[in-house]
């Protein structure tokens, strides 16, 4: 794969604004990812995008700016199944990181362990069919119930797959998280066939969690994402103790509409109003979820 830069995808904004909104104490930024650096990190020969490196002193540095204390890093699709890049960035993060990996079905018990000791505390299986060759819901069934105690399982899918899908996650059995809320239609209201199918699925469990994430990805009309917002409030007012919230820095093979990362942080007073929710949403649920030892 090469190495030239100038066919590398930049995807995030090189100077994002100071934020309006002031997160509270202790917020974290509960879904971001890292690339490489790609000399000492190298991407996935089978990767569909090849990005610029946006490694964990980049990563940092945001979250300074933006106003947050800690993040959860998932392992970018980029790196495939190698979770170097990722381990690394948690293990430079003074204790602030913890991960999400992705796995091979068939790793071993030692290599969990290894994972866990290094920071990560679940696996991610990916069902979009332009960053991944295959997703074999058999296998990854038999490695989520190998997981360490207290991982869950993240799951990305569109939401035109969800009723698809609906078998396979009823039979994970450790707590789910589902990215970006299966990618629903926002334009069509809260009252949507996407954002009703997906509130049945969650009332489905008690363990399932959503990231209300991506404004950028799921709302064609743009900044400041306003069919989002009126969408997605709801949801977060309905199960407010199962949300988290994401920057998804350094946004994977957005190029063509790169957001200001300090406007998607003033995104989040719309989809959770109150003080109350604003610290479920970016403090309360994502400890609950990476740092349960601190609770």
């Amino acid at each position: 794969m090469t190495t030239d830069t100038s066919d590398r995808i930049l995807s995030w904004h090189s100077n994002p604004s100071k934020p309006r909104y002031t997160p509270p104490p202790g917020a974290i930024d509960a879904h971001c990812h890292v690339f490489g650096p790609m000399a000492q990190f190298p991407f996935s020969a089978k990767a569909k995008y090849l990005p610029q490196d946006a490694g964990p002193d980049m990563l940092f540095a945001l979250r300074d700016r933006l106003g947050f204390a800690r993040n959860v890093i998932v392992q970018a699709s980029c790196h495939g199944t190698d979770n170097a890049a990722t381990l690394h960035a948690i293990a430079v993060s003074e204790g602030k990181a913890r991960g999400v990996a992705v796995v091979d079905p068939a790793i071993s018990e030692d290599e969990l362990h290894r994972l866990h000791e290094g920071g990560m505390r679940g696996i991610r299986f990916n069902f979009l069919k332009r960053l991944v060759d295959d997703a074999p819901k058999d296998k990854f069934l038999e490695v989520a119930r190998r997981l360490p105690e207290g991982w869950h399982v993240v799951i990305y899918f569109e939401a035109d797959i969800l009723d698809e899908l609906r078998p396979f996650m009823d039979a994970i059995p450790v707590p789910l998280v589902i990215d970006h809320m299966g990618r629903p239609d926002v334009t069509l209201g809260p009252d949507g066939a996407d954002f009703q199918n997906f509130r049945d699925f969650l009332q489905s469990r008690d363990d399932i969690w959503f990231k209300a994430t991506c404004p950028d990805r799921l709302d064609p009309t743009g900044d400041p994402w306003h069919d989002f917002a009126r969408s997605v409030a709801p949801l977060v007012a309905e199960f407010p103790d199962r949300v988290l919230w994401g920057t998804d820095w350094p946004h994977p093979n957005m190029q063509d509409a790169i957001p200001d990362d300090g406007h998607l942080v003033d995104m989040i007073p719309h989809i959770a109003p109150s003080a109350e929710l604003q610290q479920k949403l970016l403090v309360t649920n994502p400890m609950r979820l990476y740092w349960p030892e601190e609770l």
